[in-house]
């Protein structure tokens, strides 16, 4: 039996057969990914293609022999869903798409992703990124998240939805999206090195005090 997320693969309820989730960043995915994925799924008999809550497509039922030949013909790298590290960026369609949109959260989403995606910290962190108030990224339950508003980048930080459900924190307004990115490499940098092992940037927040943190990332 593989180990839990070696390979990309998760054990499935049956306790014999895995599922995979390619990295698919902020959910924006081609036809052509669409056909592949489809067409897999079928090679291989998968008991279900799932589309999950963090906008990946899954391919469940996989027998673990079969693992690497289905990532071979995906041709695609594992969404990195289990460990100690930035899993996936949700974004909304924002002003690319959506006529409420204030700010282009898809084009935001897709730079935070690319940096971010797969790095190490000493805890899970989830991010996102949504173009108006409505926050269809689920901002309030995000370890670091963006909204956007007419005057600019609504920075939150501290969200979590597991464990124990903590809303996030909004720690400043108004931000151009150079200023923004700039923010979130300090937030960043901040957990790195000051969070224990297995703390989420909320769980650090609450450990050391609001002041403390804004004091020094938005010096």
């Amino acid at each position: 039996m593989l180990k839990r997320g070696e390979k990309g693969a998760i054990i499935q309820r049956d306790k014999t057969t895995y599922a995979i989730a390619p990295h698919i960043p902020c959910g924006v995915v081609s036809p052509e990914t669409l056909r592949k994925l489809a067409d897999v799924a079928e090679k291989y008999e998968c008991a279900a293609i799932k589309i999950t809550s963090a906008a990946r497509i899954a391919l469940v039922g996989i027998k673990e022999e079969q693992i690497d030949d289905v990532w071979k013909e995906l041709g695609m790298v594992p969404g990195h869903a289990v460990g100690l590290c930035v899993r996936s960026v949700k974004a909304c369609p924002g002003t690319t798409f959506c006529r409420l949109g204030q700010q282009d959260s898809l084009s935001m989403g897709m730079k935070i992703d690319e940096k971010y995606h797969g790095m190490e910290l000493p805890g899970k962190t989830k991010m996102g990124v949504s173009g108006c108030m409505n926050q269809c990224a689920e901002n309030c339950i995000k370890d670091i998240a963006l909204v956007g508003k007419k005057n600019g980048w609504t920075v939150m930080v501290g969200g979590s939805g597991t464990g124990k459900p903590r809303l996030a924190d909004t720690i400043t307004e108004g931000l151009s999206s150079e200023q923004a990115l700039d923010l979130i490499d300090k937030v960043i940098e901040y957990y790195r090195k000051n969070a224990k092992k297995n703390e989420r940037i909320g769980m650090m927040l609450d450990r050391i005090g609001m002041n403390s943190f804004c004091a020094a990332v938005l010096a």
